[in-house]
């Protein structure tokens, strides 16, 4: 691809669309949707047994148990810490704090991803009922987290595991990039 080919792709991209003058909710918010609408690309078109595959032989990780584990993550920092409330856990972490990536073998993607959306739609809730000043504190700790650094910190969160996620998907078909 020449140079300004590659340029033109970024900047057809809908997060550089975003004009930099709107203000930090609207950028906040507009980044962390891209990352999670990037999720959702990244598994399209796979098959279950494709989601839960174990493609890179040094690792554990799957698509299926990113996605479980993005959305244990959405449900602490959202439900837990921002808005105190105490939901459970997703998965059971008795036995394997790393059970949204470990206990796979039954997980479906049609059930996964609907449990990520309801996760990612409290989220939202949430985030909608609060400024970006709001404070929440971390069960146990007690740590105060604003609204704010959640939401650079989901950003950052995603973008992260979005990484991991190129690597299996590359592995399992092929297929990379956004």
């Amino acid at each position: 691809m020449r140079l300004e080919q590659a340029y033109d792709a970024a900047m057809s991209d809908s997060r550089m669309a975003l004009p930099s003058t709107v203000d930090e909710r609207t950028m906040l918010r507009t980044f962390l949707d891209f990352q999670r609408e990037a999720l959702v690309r990244k598994c399209a078109g796979l098959t279950d047994g494709q989601l839960r595959a174990r493609p890179v032989p040094s690792s554990t990780l799957s698509l299926l148990g990113l996605v479980r584990h993005l959305a244990t993550v959405e449900r602490w920092y959202f439900q837990a810490v921002l808005a105190g409330d105490r939901p459970g856990d997703l998965y059971d972490l008795t036995d394997d704090f790393d059970a949204p990536f470990n206990d796979i073998a039954d997980a479906t993607g049609a059930e996964t991803f609907v449990q990520w959306r309801a996760e990612v739609a409290a989220s939202r809730r949430i985030e909608d009922e609060r400024s970006l000043d709001a404070v929440g504190r971390t069960p146990g700790t007690g740590s105060e987290r604003s609204l704010r650094w959640v939401l650079i910190h989901m950003v950052d969160e995603y973008a992260r595991h979005l990484g991991h996620a190129d690597i299996l998907r590359e592995a399992i078909d092929g297929r990379s990039g956004e």
